[in-house]
């Protein structure tokens, strides 16, 4: 099962976010809160609504119920983001991929608590993507990893664990052998796509993958 998830965060225009909603036709799409009112915008249809509900009014609940969306109220008061809830909600239901939109951009906590749900052992095993206007994001776990663009797209790795170590890296201009990233130091930041393709292999940690088009 494919699923686009929609936060409550800003979502940037830009040709990923349009091809991500050109083929949203055979996605189930489910909503974290008022992240529902975002896909209203452009024309679709959640099918589950997860949270709080501190973002949506009675009557716009009320309304989506009424179309047929399934409605999972959480209380005010929980440890769990409403974005958590909902990508724990993809894994239950066993979605093979998860995009998710509206996840970044406004308050810095929440966008850095956003990102670090990729990481998430519960979610492991799940493709999650985030994709904001020109950019998607995606957390790399140990192994072989194929990178789809155009030359001239621009990769950012940043390492999540404290050191990602035995990277190799084909494909980008400033390639990487059996190398490691330790976090604090930028060196991972702004490669270059040489081709379509890229390949990006490492023996352990935990990576961040930011691929924007074009030269960002």
């Amino acid at each position: 099962m494919k699923v686009l998830l929609f936060a409550n965060g800003i979502i940037s225009p830009g040709s990923v976010l349009s091809a991500v909603l050109a083929g949203a036709g055979d996605a189930c799409v489910i909503c974290a809160d008022g992240g529902a009112l975002h896909a209203r915008s452009f024309g679709l249809s959640p099918h589950t609504i997860i949270g709080d509900l501190d973002s949506l009014s009675p009557e716009q609940v009320a309304e989506f119920r009424a179309d047929g969306c399934q409605i999972i109220s959480y209380p005010a008061e929980k440890n769990e983001t409403d974005l958590e809830l909902a990508l724990l909600h993809c894994r239950e239901i066993d979605a093979a991929s998860v995009t998710v939109l509206g996840a970044l951009g406004g308050r810095v906590d929440q966008t850095l608590a956003n990102l670090l749900l990729l990481t998430l052992p519960a979610l492991s095993g799940m493709a999650i993507s985030l994709v904001d206007g020109e950019q998607t994001i995606r957390a790399l776990r140990p192994g072989s990893h194929e990178i789809r663009g155009e030359a001239g797209d621009t990769i950012s790795l940043i390492p999540l664990s404290a050191s990602v170590d035995g990277i190799r890296t084909v494909g980008l201009k400033y390639g990487l052998h059996d190398e490691s990233l330790r976090s604090g130091p930028a060196r991972g930041i702004s490669n270059v796509m040489l081709g379509s393709s890229a390949r990006l292999n490492f023996g352990s940690g935990t990576l961040l993958l930011l691929h924007s088009r074009g030269r960002a």
